[in-house]
């Protein structure tokens, strides 16, 4: 939605950048000759975990990684420590994880 005309702008669902967008979140569009040409998303996303393994203390010594299901369905590699039901922040570019989110 243009916020200034409040106009909608429909776009074709592009994988790269879908997968890590709520619905209600903000992207940029670039325009030209009013056809969208290019699609924006944050650099991060703050995003909740629905499914993962749980990570069992000690079964690694230089820490390691864990596939984790997205609500947007994406799957990422997690750290063992970060558990189901915890708000995570994502690189939209990368698509890896950067951090826990702040309460």
């Amino acid at each position: 939605m243009d916020m200034s005309s409040y106009e909608e702008i429909r776009v074709q669902k592009d994988p790269t950048w879908a997968k890590y967008l709520t619905e209600g979140a903000s992207v940029s569009l670039v325009l030209w000759n009013g056809t969208v040409i290019s699609v924006d998303p944050p650099a991060t996303v703050e995003l909740q975990i629905v499914e993962t393994d749980p990570g069992v203390k000690g079964n690694t010594a230089q820490g390691g990684s864990k596939p984790a299901t997205l609500e947007t369905g994406a799957v990422i590699s997690v750290p063992l420590f970060v558990q189901s039901g915890e708000r995570i922040n994502v690189d939209t570019q990368s698509g890896t994880y950067v951090g826990r989110a702040s309460s």
